[in-house]
């Protein structure tokens, strides 16, 4: 007797009684001895994509064992949607039933019709919230990474790409963690344009840190300037690959430390309109170390105006990045331990270099395994 295979699949609905339409699907998903339904996630509402005006979804995800092949599984899901009522039309057009095959065992299939793992359900954090709640430890067969993992690089979010934006991938993290040495090594890597944040260049930023608060605006605002012309969406080409060792929202957590609360209030009037001429990233690295590490960099490389930094100041820029990130909602974040990434290993940044090219918006570089 062949031996079942565990599976995965989506239930979706944003027409009708939606919570219905899902149980009657688990129901036929059980109307042959072919399938046993082992496990259901809970069943959340989400918006719809890409803010499309339509209904709001609910949302579940179930584990089934099967006898049956993933093509002869996907057949059957599909008859079901029929059944129910679901008509094929436009891409993420409303539905009374929605059923994707997920995964099917660690099998990887690329047919006309079949695309295992589902295409960009690692994008999709109402897939795999449902996942984690069935199986936290399940390997993505393609991008070797658990659920958890890709569930936490969404904050909650679900996410579209695009290929007509600029495909930007910032690096993130305090000073001296090793923002610019990753950001040349991914770039080389890519092979991708490089940019790198106009720091030696500012003529107040040696001052601020020599202790002349009254420069600490002026030296916000050339950052301001500068990064918001590097970052102008009509330079940066859309569809093309670009990394930088710096993003542009970390501008406030620097102010938020650096300016009185006068300078404050007036740097928060200029920021918004700065903010909305800059290009998004569709990926965060965030770099994370202790800042006695962090430290030991800053003095080891020596930049005269650096040295009196003290190790209080870095994990308030700590402080400020990990509360930005636990609510950031414009693209995913892959955050890095340091202690266990070293750039001077291939193998280290190969692997970063490929989970990054699954959130480039390439189609062809999205459907290649690794």
């Amino acid at each position: 007797m062949k031996k079942p295979t565990t599976a995965y699949i989506a239930l979706g609905s944003n027409l009708g009684n939606r919570k219905k339409f899902i149980k009657n699907a688990l129901k036929l998903l059980t109307n042959t001895n072919q399938v046993e339904l082992t496990r259901v996630s809970n069943i959340i509402e989400t918006a719809p994509l890409a803010n499309m005006d339509q209904p709001n979804y609910l949302n579940a995800v179930a584990e089934i064992k099967t006898t049956l092949t993933a093509q002869s599984l996907h057949k059957m899901l599909t008859h079901i949607e029929k059944k129910l009522g679901r008509v094929k039309r436009e891409k993420w057009a409303p539905r009374t039933i929605d059923l994707d095959l997920l995964l099917f065992g660690q099998e990887i299939i690329n047919l006309p019709n079949l695309t295992i793992p589902h295409p960009q359900m690692y994008l999709r954090s109402f897939v795999l919230n449902g996942l984690c709640r069935l199986n936290p430890n399940l390997l993505h067969p393609v991008m070797k990474e658990p659920v958890s993992e890709l569930v936490d690089r969404l904050v909650g979010c679900d996410f579209v790409l695009n290929p007509n934006q600029p495909q930007l991938i910032s690096i993130a993290g305090i000073i001296g963690v090793g923002k610019t040495t990753l950001a040349k090594k991914l770039s080389k890597k890519l092979r991708c344009k490089l940019l790198l944040e106009p720091y030696d260049q500012n003529p107040f930023l040696p001052e601020v840190y020599a202790g002349k608060k009254e420069l600490a605006l002026n030296s916000q605002l050339y950052f301001l300037t500068a990064r918001t012309k590097q970052l102008n969406p009509d330079i940066l080409t859309p569809g093309r690959i670009i990394v930088s060792d710096y993003f542009f929202d970390k501008e406030l957590i620097y102010a938020n430390l650096l300016l009185n609360p006068q300078q404050l209030t007036l740097y928060k009037n200029i920021y918004p309109q700065f903010a909305e001429k800059v290009a998004p990233p569709i990926l965060i690295i965030y770099m994370q170390d202790s800042s006695d590490k962090c430290l030991q960099r800053i003095h080891k490389r020596n930049r005269p105006y650096e040295q009196k930094i003290k190790s209080q100041f870095l994990d308030a820029l700590a402080a400020g990045h990990h509360l930005l990130f636990a609510r950031w909602k414009t693209c995913p974040v892959i955050r890095i331990s340091v202690s266990n990434f070293d750039c001077t290993k291939p193998a280290d940044i190969n692997r970063l270099a490929n989970q990054i090219k699954y959130y480039i918006a390439r189609p062809s570089v999205i459907a290649t395994p690794p």
